[in-house]
């Protein structure tokens, strides 16, 4: 089968080819490198798949797996191998015997020779488009020496480019990690890893190392395997995604919230929400969840602190009915346990709900649980940064809560991303006649002026109530304010609407 050189082989395996930009070059040499368990067969499975599918002929040449364990662990997959050949290549039977073991006839050059001797007649025999070589790790040892191996490969990467055919030879590493042999003569390099935190199931992330002549997207990209093959989730880049849209302003259904807000929120940008624990953040940002369903967009919800069938019995509490939300379609929530999900998973699904469903309001509850997924600080606030731009830019608003360490006194957020945020709404416990009220204010709005008065608020089954300005106080941020107001005084909030 002839095919254009210009027109790239999908590799099949879902966000990896968007990598590739494309997938790789026809005719050409590829590596697929990392250590055993990271993934490597999936993918070459996955690779040969693709190309069965389109009408190619496929080969798979297995030096370290039998025919039965490719099978095997197709089968877990759900997968069927029809259409691609599979060529267990086995050292020849007198190899197994002890006593031609000790001839010198079977040196180690005699049989690399007989080894590559079988491959190049069972390529002949297939005439494959698609050829995976599984594993080099194997002609290495049988090389026994740096140069040996590397003549070996330039004469395997020969013959391959003369039949035009595009080759993905696994090597899992086990040798010589400082030997970069096939890396130079590699038309493209691409490394899997596997991590193990200290807690949670392990991690995987993979990086193209190198691609000649294709402009590919860099650094490490999350990926997972899952019963259907490998999934990998490309690094955010939100340069590349901007859209027009109007940025006009979105209300609640609360006039004094709106009038603290000056006026409300600008469509396309970012809400943090700063307090400690128990201050009223979740139902906050309801508030607006609520808000853009009555005006006719859908929202989504990802908790990670909440159990979601407590946080829909403490919104009926509001009047907000989140059940019939979600039944109608209009309300997307998941509850997202951060041991269990990578970033770049995460970052994935939030897309989706984006670009597939048409989410306009997205609520991240909280990001000390987002931290959790994340291996430092630094990694959660460039996370954080693509995420938000790539929101503001599809023109979603984004509503983020971080519970800051302590309740009254000074109060530490475990990390800080104020900078990031549009909007950022600051939540505080003050005592005063002897009872813990909420106090809410708004340090820092990019798209407008807003209110720069402190004032006790309430939500309850009558939505948000806001009161006065706390004319006569001082040190209501600080949670502990002095009463220094005279008749003056604001009056506080009764305990209930009136």
């Amino acid at each position: 089968m002839t095919h254009a050189a210009t027109v790239p082989a999908l590799i099949g395996v879902g966000g990896l080819d968007d990598i590739l930009a494309g997938g790789l070059t026809r005719g050409r040499v590829f590596l697929l490198e990392g250590s055993p368990g990271t993934g490597k067969t999936t993918i070459a499975t996955q690779f040969l798949m693709e190309g069965a599918m389109r009408g190619e002929k496929c080969l798979y040449v297995t030096l370290s797996e039998t025919e039965d364990e490719m099978r095997d662990s197709a089968q877990s997959h759900g997968w069927d191998l029809t259409g691609i050949d599979l060529f267990e290549l086995v050292p020849p039977e007198s190899l197994l015997d002890e006593d031609q073991q000790q001839s010198l006839l079977y040196s180690s050059d005699l049989e690399l020779g007989e080894t590559t001797r079988r491959i190049f007649e069972m390529f002949e025999r297939v005439k494959p488009d698609r050829v995976v070589l599984d594993s080099l790790s194997e002609i290495r040892l049988l090389a026994q020496s740096s140069l040996r191996y590397r003549r070996q490969i330039l004469a395997l990467k020969h013959f391959f480019s003369t039949q035009n055919a595009t080759v993905l030879m696994l090597d899992d590493l086990t040798a010589d990690v400082a030997d970069k042999t096939v890396h130079s003569v590699a038309h493209g390099v691409i490394r899997l890893e596997e991590l193990s935190p200290e807690y949670g199931p392990e991690r995987r992330r993979l990086r193209v190392i190198k691609y000649r002549g294709r402009r590919f997207r860099g650094g490490f990209h999350d990926f997972i395997i899952d019963t259907g093959g490998v999934r990998v989730f490309p690094r955010l880049v939100s340069a590349e995604h901007k859209t027009e849209f109007v940025r006009d302003v979105l209300r609640s259904d609360s006039p004094a919230l709106d009038a603290l807000l000056g006026g409300g929120i600008e469509r396309g940008s970012s809400v943090l929400v700063l307090g400690p624990a128990g201050t009223g953040k979740s139902l906050l940002a309801l508030i607006f969840v609520a808000a853009a369903i009555a005006r006719g967009e859908r929202a989504a919800m990802f908790v990670f602190d909440e159990e979601i069938g407590l946080l829909f019995n403490r919104a009926i509490g509001l009047g907000i009915d989140m059940q019939a939300m979600v039944d109608s379609g209009n309300l997307f929530i998941e509850q997202v346990d951060a041991a269990e999900l990578s970033p770049g998973e995460f970052s994935q699904r939030v897309r989706t709900c984006v670009e597939q469903h048409k989410v306009r309001t997205i609520i991240i509850d909280s990001l000390n649980g987002y931290q959790a997924a994340m291996p430092e600080e630094n990694a959660l606030v460039l996370h954080m940064h693509e995420l938000l731009q790539y929101l503001n830019r599809q023109g979603a608003t984004t509503f983020l809560t971080v519970a800051q360490h302590g309740l009254v006194g000074d109060m530490k957020a475990p990390v800080d991303v104020t900078y990031l945020a549009d909007t950022v709404v600051l939540l505080r416990y003050f005592e005063a006649s002897g009872r813990v009220r909420r106090a809410i204010s708004i340090i820092k709005k990019r798209t407008g002026a807003h209110e720069d008065t402190i004032r006790e608020f309430r939500i309850g089954s009558y939505g948000i109530r806001l009161g006065e300005p706390l004319i006569g106080f001082q040190g209501v941020l600080r949670g502990v304010p002095n009463f220094v107001g005279g008749q003056g005084a604001t009056p506080l909030l009764e305990d209930e609407a009136r």
